[in-house]
């Protein structure tokens, strides 16, 4: 893990320190499938979620927000013991382990809050650093929905579907 880095429960008040990332990153239509000009109020819906779900951030020494990821039930009823996950890292964070510290904290919530796997439903299969993070962590490529994603520069790419035990 990166030295002092911390990760803690979001609260409303961590929002004004996760929109201008999350916008970056969705707005750059590399990597999510959200609208590139989602508005701020529909991100944070979408991103700061509510039990059962959990919003986390992961935190510097100096209180800075570098990431943020939401841990929810993939589904509702009888597909809610799969987990599904979100993560986004501020660009200006990347490469500096911030992603992979958030990963492994997610999957232990998931596995403390009981669910028996994780799937992520939309991997961008251009987005090669997520791929590679995932299949580290035990991740394993399930399903490929062909061009499933409009890249700005790459045109229609695949989307991986990806999953692991817990």
């Amino acid at each position: 893990m990166l030295q002092g880095l911390r990760i803690r429960t979001a609260t409303d008040a961590d929002w004004p320190a996760i929109w201008p990332f999350l916008r970056e990153i969705v707005g750059a239509g590399e990597t999510y499938t959200w609208p590139r000009d989602v508005s701020e109020e529909a991100a944070r819906g979408m991103w700061l979620v509510r039990p059962p779900g959990r919003t986390v951030v992961a935190v510097d020494s100096d209180g800075t927000v570098l990431g943020s990821a939401k841990l929810v039930p993939n589904q509702a009823g009888p597909g809610d013991h799969v987990a599904n996950a979100s993560f986004m890292v501020a660009p200006a964070a990347a490469g500096r382990g911030v992603g992979r510290s958030l990963g492994v904290h997610v999957l232990e919530l998931a596995r403390a809050d009981g669910y028996r796997a994780m799937q992520f439903d939309a991997v961008v299969a251009t987005d090669t650093r997520a791929g590679a993070l995932w299949r580290s962590l035990g991740f394993e490529v399930v399903g490929r929905i062909p061009a499933g994603f409009r890249h700005p520069t790459e045109g229609d790419v695949d989307l991986l579907v990806m999953h692991r035990r817990l």
